[in-house]
């Protein structure tokens, strides 16, 4: 109750005028007339009045002006029809070419070739002045540029019109959106309301109708095809785009995607205030960008407020009009900054779900006594039964949309002055609240990671500079660090922490300074993360960890010493490993230092003789370790140096080969396989092999299941997380057998963007026991299976990979976070390149356990947790952006208590087991434990690195990489995800290193009789 007051409180204080008055009324103007046929259709396609508003119950005439029925064929949300992508596109630019309210600009294209645009809508005078009030919101932007001065800041502000960004079809399943931008783009640019004329007078609106362009081509043709076989059950959307089914609004670290990319550019280009995705989920409109806590604990907090004001501002609006089920504040959090581009980069980020039918079918819908009940942030909760029609979805849409906008327009002074203070507040972060800069030392030995994860800020808008002389800072003592906070020793200091140590960083090295308008995006993405076992609000809405210098395996140090940012340092605009060849010779040594670009470069020089080293060795002065590549001919020096160059790798030359074992790296024939029930996961697996230059064949379980030799096309089958939830017997089965049609994912004339990536008959069969089969011949006949997470567990539980279990977590709480892996079997090439300790990313198992039996074998809970959820570098539990830390609270414990025995080894076998047992494995056959979980007692030896761990002794030490021979080939299992998101890029070289070692996995292989 008192947070519900204090809401209201805060609310009437920010905006008192905007609360109690508007200053036009909603509804049409009397002077203009409307389109009479539209609006009669718009009312009949509403299924009741309640769920329209004075706002959009009529659609004013132009005659000049096309409406959206002059491509769609009807009104917008007209039952029966969903738009092309090309369409929308080919509406908004017969818009522009008829107003001169409208723009269209093109932002890029998707990784299939197609065109995203962006439309901007206004008043003549304001779209004329457009380079003008860039400038002006750049300043507002980057306030060093008016000497961080406010009075400057104000005059700026009265003089500037703000640009409200909004996009739609993210989601491609989520179908509604862009015929209702299609409709609010008409409205912004025609109606001469004063409610309108006040929008399109005081601000801008930014407009991409559809982001995934692709999958929105693809869901188009799925609607087609199930009004074209009215009765039967459709075959469902399994692609979007070419690479990313749903995950793609959690693109926002790492901006893998070219629709997360072309998007974001956008919105930093045009110094937009808010950028507004829409999505569909949930009844009948839900604004969840002000939903529950955890808040992201790197914003500031003027934007948590602003969530509120808008948020309640849309339920109190919609609500007078009399419309049902529009609420704020469910379940969903706004911690992981996935989906969050416009909040790290002091904006505000905003989502709507609203209801939809997946195409545009009226349909009487039932809801749950969940979705119906009445709370205190529901006082007006949608009905149990509803006949709901895309246009009610779209009239919900426009109708928050206006709203909205109408509200951001009448408070545009406090938004573009917030604006202002939260790009203020970032410069000022170092004195404020720290750190002061984030250090990538020079001396890091890899260098390819390190370039890659500074690309990624540079990407974020990030200011990169670099270290002109050798700079000492002092720090807070790993040790101690580690000590206080349960944290590994190479986490950044605790925040009040007393004891300090100094650290010299060498020319060169990269810094990341605080005092920069982007500081908060490189801080959320570096810092490391804490949500405690004892928040159990809700279930997180997503991962929970994700510090990324942690995930690239590569150093990252926090530093609070603020003499850093007087070093001298300059800007760099491109950051790039040191590449090239050094010394002379005909033969090249490359240390292997676990960097993907040493896969590429084997791809890239096909015809050459390489090997990989299988113990460390000394040549011209330096050290090699394991894995390195000695390449020994079969190449032209200039192929080298260039491949080198391109790739961001260095060579020594030299005139004679090191005397040490080595084994030929092959170029491995690749298969990437998937399912037809979900491919997400995997998506991400296939777009690093095409961003590395890695060939493959993207295949089916079942191409598996008709393939009777698969040795005869690939040697290396990767088997990707498939999303089933760790139900192996859905791999196999397929779909459930009363889905009674076929249901085929293929281009005919009726459905020309279909049956891409891969193409099928019937989604319905499985892998089959025939595919199983087949699998298990592939290996047998010295084929490599690479497995992840679920498919790991189909490859237990199924007996393929012998010796190895799965124990079903009984407490566990592992969610999306990042964890401490140590390597068990060094002489592995699976862990060529690595140190003993590698940080991956985990979500609650498989646990993974060994037995030298081919049967396999079938903990406490961590200690108490009393810190609550927020930074991972402070322990303060009140920490607040913007504010300088407390003193340190009592230290949290993050380690897991130690099992009783060591669940990476399996147990004796007995000698009446090795005489007797017809179960025992043959020593040489046994499971392989590459690397394993942490968590012993050994205070070094963590568990936890970021995120949510609880009950952590459940998978504490058990395996987290397997190698399993079986015949003449291997079956490969990650308890982890190695390839996810683009955000593990240091765990990709696991996989790779498979891949290329694919025949000689068996190099170091210790055989014992334990």
């Amino acid at each position: 109750m008192a947070r519900r007051w204090a809401l209201l409180a805060m609310l009437a204080a920010a905006a008192p005028c905007a609360l109690l008055a508007q200053d036009s009324t909603p509804g049409r103007d009397p002077s203009q007339p409307t389109d009479q046929q539209y609006t009669q259709k718009i009312l009949a396609y509403t299924t009741e009045p309640y769920f329209s508003s004075p706002l959009v119950d009529y659609l004013p005439a132009s005659a000049t002006v096309p409406t959206p029925a002059a491509v769609l064929g009807d009104v917008a949300g007209a039952p029966g029809i969903l738009p092309y992508s090309a369409d929308v596109a080919r509406y908004m630019r017969m818009l522009a070419a008829a107003s001169p309210r409208v723009k269209v600009v093109s932002i890029g294209r998707s990784e299939e070739g197609r065109e995203m645009i962006a439309v901007a809508i206004s008043s003549e005078q304001n779209l004329a002045h457009l380079d003008e009030n860039r400038a002006r919101l750049a300043k507002l932007g980057d306030p060093r540029t008016i000497g961080m001065d406010d009075a400057a800041a104000d005059q700026l502000v009265s003089a500037s019109v703000p640009v409200y960004y909004i996009t739609g079809a993210l989601h491609s399943s989520e179908t509604g959106a862009p015929t209702a931008l299609m409709e609010l783009a008409y409205r912004l640019a025609v109606d001469e309301s004063p409610y309108i004329r006040d929008i399109r007078e005081h601000t801008i609106t930014l407009i991409t109708p559809v982001v995934e362009v692709d999958g929105r081509d693809k869901m188009v043709d799925v609607y087609r095809w199930h009004l074209a076989h009215p009765g039967l059950l459709s075959p469902p959307a399994i692609y979007w785009g070419k690479y990313v089914e749903h995950d793609n609004n959690r693109d926002a670290m790492t901006l893998t995607l070219k629709v997360t990319q072309n998007v974001l550019a956008t919105y930093l280009g045009w110094d937009a205030q808010v950028l507004h995705d829409l999505h569909e989920s949930y009844p009948y409109l839900y604004d969840d960008t002000a939903g529950d806590g955890p808040f992201n604990a790197w914003v500031d907090p003027i934007l948590t407020n602003e969530w509120e004001m808008l948020g309640w501002r849309n339920v109190a609006d919609m609500t007078a009009f009399g419309m049902p089920g529009v609420y704020t504040h469910g379940d969903l959090d706004t911690w992981s900054p996935a989906y969050m581009m416009a909040a790290t980069h002091n904006g505000i980020s905003r989502l709507y779900e609203t209801f939809g039918n997946d195409g545009a079918d009226t349909v009487e819908r039932t809801l749950l006594p969940a979705e119906t009940n009445r709370t205190w942030y529901r006082q007006n909760p949608p009905l149990v039964k509803t006949l709901w029609s895309q246009r009610d979805n779209n009239n919900y849409e426009e109708t928050a949309l206006l709203t909205t906008l109408h509200y951001f327009e009448e408070n545009r002074a406090l938004f573009l002055k917030n604006f202002y203070l939260k790009s203020k507040r970032s410069v000022e972060k170092p004195a404020l609240e720290g750190p002061a800069a984030y250090v990538f030392p020079a001396d890091d030995p890899r260098p390819g990671m390190q370039a890659r994860l500074l690309q990624i800020l540079a990407r974020q808008g990030c200011e990169i500079s670099r270290a002109r002389a050798a700079i000492r800072v002092s720090l807070v003592a790993p040790a101690q660090a580690a000590a206080t906070q349960g944290l590994p020793a190479n986490a950044p200091p605790a925040s009040g922490a007393a004891e300090t140590a100094a650290r010299e960083f060498p020319a060169g090295s990269y810094i990341v300074r605080m005092d920069q308008p982007y500081s908060r995006v490189a801080d959320a993405l570096l810092d490391y993360q804490y949500w405690s076992p004892s928040d159990a609000r809700h279930d997180p809405s997503d991962d929970t960890g994700w510090t990324l210098g942690e995930l690239f395996d590569v150093e990252v140090v926090r530093v609070t010493d603020p003499k850093i940012l007087d070093a001298p340092m300059d800007r760099v605009s491109d950051v790039r490993a040191p590449a090239g060849v050094s010394g002379a010779g005909t033969i090249f040594l490359i240390d292997d230092n676990a960097d993907p670009a040493l896969a590429s470069l084997r791809y890239r020089l096909r015809d050459a003789s390489i090997d990989a080293a299988e113990s460390p060795f000394d040549a011209a002065g330096r050290t090699f370790h394991r894995g390195s590549f000695i390449i020994r001919g079969g190449v032209s020096g200039e192929s080298v140096s260039a491949a080198l160059t391109d790739l961001g790798l260095q060579a020594v030359a030299v005139s004679a080969a090191p005397d040490v074992k080595s084994h030929p790296v092959r170029a491995a024939r690749i298969a990437v396989m998937h399912t037809w029930q979900r491919t997400m996961s995997e998506g991400w697996w296939r777009l690093e092999l095409d961003t590395l230059g890695i060939p493959y064949d993207y295949i089916s379980t079942q191409t598996v299941a008709a393939a009777d030799n698969l040795n005869a096309k690939y040697d290396v089958i990767l088997f990707p997380p498939a999303d089933t939830g760790g139900n192996a017997m859905s791999i196999v089965r397929g779909m459930p057998a009363d889905w009674g049609n076929p249901l085929p994912w293929k281009a005919t004339p009726d459905t020309p963007n279909l049956g891409t990536p891969d193409s099928t008959g019937d989604m319905r069969p499985g892998l089959g026991w025939a595919g199983v089969a087949h699998l298990e011949q592939f290996v047998e006949h010295g084929g490599v299976l690479v497995t992840a997470e679920d498919t790991a567990d189909f490859a237990a539980t199924l007996g393929l990979a012998r010796g190895v279990s799965v124990t079903p977590p009984d407490k566990l709480r592992l969610v999306g976070s990042v964890v401490r892996t140590r390597k068990v079997d060094e002489a592995s090439p699976i862990a060529y390149g690595y140190d003993d300790t590698l940080s991956a990313y985990a979500s609650s198992g498989p646990i993974l356990a060994i037995s030298n039996l081919a049967s396999g074998d079938s903990s406490d809970r961590a200690a108490d947790e009393e810190r609550p959820t927020g930074r991972g570098t402070s322990e303060d539990s009140d920490f607040t952006p913007g504010r300088a830390a407390a003193p340190p609270a009592t230290a949290p414990a993050t380690t897991a208590a130690n099992a009783k025995t060591n669940p990476w080894e399996a147990p004796p076998v007995t000698p009446d087991d090795a005489r007797n047992n017809p179960d025992v494995i043959p020593p040489a056959e046994r499971p392989r434990v590459v690397f394993r979980y942490g968590g012993s007692d050994d205070s070094d030896d963590v568990l936890l690195v970021s995120g949510l761990l609880d009950h952590g002794d459940e998978i504490a030490q058990h395996p987290s990489v397997i190698d399993v021979p079986e015949g003449q080939g291997h079956i490969i299992l990650f308890s982890t995800n190695p390839i996810y998101r683009g955000e593990t890029a240091g765990s990709y070289s696991l996989v790779l290193n498979t891949i290329l070692n694919f025949d000689s996995l068996n190099t170091g292989r210790t055989i014992a009789d334990k």
